[in-house]
C-alpha cells in the first residue's frame, strides 16, 4: 500500500455565475439602481432600487420605452444616454441627476450607461447603473458653503491670511496681502511679510516673531505696513502654530487692518486733548476773572496780569501800558516787561513808535508774532525802522510776542504785552482765550481807574475835613493817630476833632460814619461841621448830641449809622463831662500803666430817638484819656468785648516812657492792637493828656 503524495486541489464553488438565479439575486440585493435596455431603447430588466426611484413597477416597465413610462425629464435623459451608447458603443456618464421621490424629496443620483456585448462582440443591451449621491453631494455643498462663509468672514473683517513653514519661511502665496502691499510673488516668497513692515518697527517685530517660533506660542503684534500707495497702515497680526503629532507643520497668520480704529483713537485723543485744553483755558480765564474782580487799583490789576501771564500763558515777560490820549503815547506801568524800552516803569512809548503794544492799540486788534521773522515783518509793515528792529532782535532773547489792546466800549485804554523766550505757536483757540482775557483786563483797568479817581476825591475830602493840627493849650497835651484800613480801597467815615470853647475848655471828639467812599466822607463832614456849631453855641455834651440827633434826622438817610464819643475837659485839672452815641468807651491810662474803661452808658447812634445823657469824666494830672474808633479794638477775628479787654491788657505792657507820652502811647496802642490781624477798617485815636502838676504850679 503506497501513500498518495499529490497536492490537494481547492474546493470548487457549487455556484454557476452564469446562473440566472444568481444574477437575479445580485440585482435584488444591490444598493445600486440597475436597468437594462434593448438596442432599440426598451426596458429589458430592472431591479427594485430602480423601480423605487422612478416609482413605476417592473412589470409596467418591461418591453416599454422610457417615453411610455417615465417622467419627461427622466425619459429625455435616459433616452438620449441609451441612444448615445448604441451609436458610440462607449459608456456614457451623467454625473448629477436630480430625481424627485414619491414622498416629494429630491435626490441626487450619478448614472452610468455601458454597452453589454455577447460572445461574438455584438451589442446585446445597454446597462444603467445608478448611485445615490445625495449625502455626498450635501457634504460637498456644506464644505463649499463653509469655505465661502469663512472666506466672506475673512474679507468682511479685512483680514489677510498667510501661511509659513515651521521655520517661518513663506511657502505659499497670499494674493490679498500682495494686493495691499504691492509685492510681487517672487519678492513675497523671497522676503516675506517682514519686508514691508515699517523700518522703525521691523526689528522689534522680527524679534517677537522669532521668539514665537522658538516657543511655539501664539504670535500677537501690532505694526505699520507699507502699502502699494507708499503710505503706511496699521495692522494687528495673530499667528498660531499648526501642530500634528507633537510637531509644528506650519504657521497660519491673519493680519487685520486696524487703521480706521487707530485713526479714530487718535482723533478721540486729539479731541480729548482739545477739550482738556479748552477746559483748562476756561478755568484759567475764570481764575483770572476772579482775581481781576478783587483787584481795585491799577497796580493790583497789573500784578494780576503779570501773574496770569506767568501761570496761564507761561510767558517769560508781561507788561501793561495805559493810553495817554493827550500825549498820544502809552505810559508803561511795569517797564521791566518791555526789554526794548530803555527806561523804567513810567516811560512813555509814542503811538508813532512801532512796537507790539502800539500796533495793537492803533489797529484795535491783537498782534500775534510767533517768531522773530513774523514780528519783523509785521512791524516793518506798520512803518518800523528796519535797522532798529534788526538790532533789537539780534540782542533780545525773546522769540515770540503777543500784543493785546485794552478796549472798553470800543475805546482804547492801553495794551498788554506778553513775550516768550522760545517760538510760540498761537492757535485759534489760544487767540480766542487771549482776546477774552484782554476784555476782562480792560474792564478791570477801567474799574480800577474810576476807583482810584473816586478814592483820591474821597481821600481829599476826608483829609480836608480833618483838622490840620490840634490846638495847643497850656495844661493839656493832645495827640492823634489816623491809619486808613482801606489801603487802596475806598476811604471811610472815621474822623476826629478838637477845639477850644469860649470858656477855655477843650472839646474833643472821635466819630465814625459807617460806610465807604465819597458818601461816607461827605456824611462825616456834615456831622463834624454841625457838631462844631452846636458845641460853640451850647457846649454840654448832652445838649450837643441832642442837637445832632435833630440834624441827623433832617439831613441823613435813615439807614446811615453814625457813632461818636464827645467830651469837654478843663485844662490843668482834667475835670470834664462825656457823652457817648453808640461809641466804644474811652480808656483812662494812669501814670503807673493801668487802664480803666469808662463805664458811662454807651447810648445809641445818632438819629435814634432817645434821651441823651452826659457823665462826669475826670482826667487826673499825669493821666491820659484815649478816645478811639471801633477799628482799633474790633475786626473780623476779634469781637468788641475781646478787643476792649485786650486794649487794657496792652496798656499794662507799655514801658513808663511810653505811658508818660501821649504820642508814643498812641503809636504803641495802634501797633500792638493791630499786630497779627488784617486791618479791614480805619483806625482813629485821640489822646487827651493832663500833665502832672509841678512844684511851681
Amino acid at each position: 500500500m503506497s501513500a498518495e503524495t499529490s497536492v490537494p486541489r481547492p474546493r470548487e464553488s457549487d455556484v454557476d455565475i452564469s446562473d440566472s438565479a444568481l444574477f437575479k439575486g445580485l440585482l435584488s440585493e444591490a444598493e445600486f439602481a440597475f436597468a437594462f435596455f434593448t438596442a432599440d431603447g426598451k426596458f429589458q430588466r430592472v431591479n427594485d432600487v430602480f423601480t423605487d426611484v422612478v416609482a413605476v413597477p417592473a412589470d409596467r416597465l418591461a418591453g416599454r420605452t422610457p417615453a411610455e413610462t417615465l417622467t419627461a425629464d427622466l425619459n429625455q435623459l435616459i433616452t438620449h444616454a441609451v441612444q448615445a451608447v448604441v451609436e458610440s458603443d462607449a459608456p456614457v456618464t451623467e454625473g448629477r441627476v436630480r430625481v424627485r421621490t414619491p414622498d416629494g424629496n429630491n435626490q441626487q443620483w450619478s448614472l452610468s450607461f455601458s454597452p453589454v456585448h455577447d460572445a461574438e462582440g455584438e451589442l446585446r443591451a445597454v446597462a444603467l447603473v445608478g448611485l445615490d449621491v445625495t449625502e455626498s453631494r450635501q457634504t460637498e455643498e456644506d464644505l463649499r458653503r463653509s469655505e465661502e462663509r469663512y472666506r466672506s468672514l475673512v474679507e468682511a473683517q479685512s483680514q489677510l491670511v498667510w501661511i509659513t513653514s515651521p521655520t517661518g519661511a513663506v511657502v505659499e502665496d497670499a494674493p490679498q496681502w500682495r494686493a495691499i502691499t504691492g509685492q510681487g510673488l517672487e519678492e513675497y516668497l523671497a522676503h516675506g511679510w517682514l519686508d514691508v513692515v515699517h523700518p522703525e518697527e521691523r526689528q522689534q517685530t522680527e524679534e517677537a516673531w522669532r521668539e514665537a517660533l522658538r516657543g511655539r506660542t501664539m504670535f500677537e503684534w501690532n505694526y505699520r505696513v507699507r502699502t502699494r500707495a507708499s503710505g503706511y497702515r496699521h495692522f494687528e497680526v495673530r499667528a498660531v502654530p499648526i501642530i500634528r503629532h507633537g510637531r509644528v507643520v506650519e504657521w497660519v497668520g491673519a493680519n487685520t487692518d486696524v487703521t480706521p480704529q487707530r485713526e479714530a483713537e487718535e482723533m478721540r485723543g486729539r479731541l480729548t486733548d482739545q477739550l482738556g485744553a479748552a477746559a483748562l483755558r476756561t478755568a484759567r480765564l475764570q481764575g483770572a476773572t476772579a482775581m481781576l474782580a478783587e483787584a481795585l487799583t491799577v497796580e493790583q490789576v497789573m500784578q494780576v496780569i503779570v501773574d496770569v501771564g506767568r501761570t496761564a500763558l507761561a510767558a517769560d515777560r508781561s507788561a501793561v501800558a495805559l493810553l495817554d490820549t493827550d500825549r498820544a503815547a502809552l505810559k508803561l506801568i511795569n517797564g521791566e516787561g518791555v526789554p526794548e524800552a530803555s527806561g523804567t516803569a513810567g516811560e512813555e512809548i509814542p503811538l508813532s513808535h512801532s512796537s507790539v503794544m502800539t500796533m495793537a492799540v492803533n489797529s484795535r486788534r491783537p498782534v500775534f508774532a510767533e517768531s522773530p521773522e513774523s514780528l519783523k515783518a509785521q512791524l516793518l509793515e506798520a512803518g518800523g525802522d528796519e535797522e532798529v528792529l534788526t538790532s533789537y532782535l539780534a540782542h533780545s532773547d525773546e522769540r515770540a510776542w503777543v500784543g493785546l489792546p485794552l478796549l472798553a466800549a470800543g475805546r482804547a485804554l492801553g495794551a498788554l504785552r506778553f513775550s516768550f523766550t522760545r517760538p510760540q505757536k498761537i492757535s485759534q483757540e489760544d487767540g480766542v482765550f487771549l482776546e477774552a482775557l484782554a476784555g476782562q483786563c480792560a474792564l478791570a483797568v477801567e474799574r480800577a481807574t474810576l476807583f482810584e479817581r473816586e478814592h483820591r476825591t474821597a481821600e481829599t475830602l476826608q483829609r480836608s475835613l480833618l483838622p490840620d493840627r490840634l490846638p495847643v493849650v497850656k495844661g493839656l497835651v493832645l495827640a492823634q493817630r489816623f491809619r486808613s484800613g482801606s489801603r487802596h480801597v475806598q476811604v471811610g467815615g472815621d474822623w476826629y476833632d478838637a477845639f477850644v470853647l469860649q470858656d477855655g475848655r477843650v472839646a474833643a471828639v472821635v466819630g465814625d460814619v459807617m460806610g465807604k467812599g465819597v458818601k461816607a466822607a461827605a456824611g462825616m463832614g456834615r456831622i463834624r461841621n454841625a457838631m462844631r456849631a452846636l458845641a460853640l453855641t451850647n457846649p454840654p455834651p448832652a445838649a450837643v448830641l441832642t442837637g445832632l440827633d435833630r440834624v441827623f434826622e433832617a439831613t441823613e438817610e435813615e439807614e446811615q449809622v453814625t457813632t461818636l464819643a464827645y467830651m469837654v475837659v478843663e485844662p490843668v485839672t482834667g475835670e470834664g463831662t462825656l457823652a457817648l452815641a453808640g461809641h466804644p468807651p474811652p480808656v483812662l491810662v494812669s501814670p503807673q500803666g493801668t487802664a480803666i474803661l469808662c463805664d458811662a452808658e454807651p447810648g445809641t447812634p445818632l438819629g435814634w430817638p432817645t434821651s441823651r445823657r452826659q457823665f462826669r469824666f475826670v482826667v487826673p494830672p499825669g493821666h491820659t484819656a484815649v478816645l478811639y474808633s471801633d477799628g482799633l479794638v474790633e475786626n473780623r477775628k476779634r469781637g468788641l468785648d475781646a478787643g476792649l479787654a485786650e486794649i487794657c491788657s496792652v496798656v499794662t505792657e507799655a514801658p513808663p516812657e511810653v505811658v508818660s507820652s501821649p504820642h508814643m502811647l498812641l503809636d504803641f496802642l495802634v501797633d500792638r492792637m493791630l499786630s497779627g490781624y488784617e486791618q479791614d477798617d480805619d483806625v482813629t485815636a485821640l489822646a487827651i493828656h493832663v500833665p502832672p502838676a509841678t512844684k511851681s504850679d
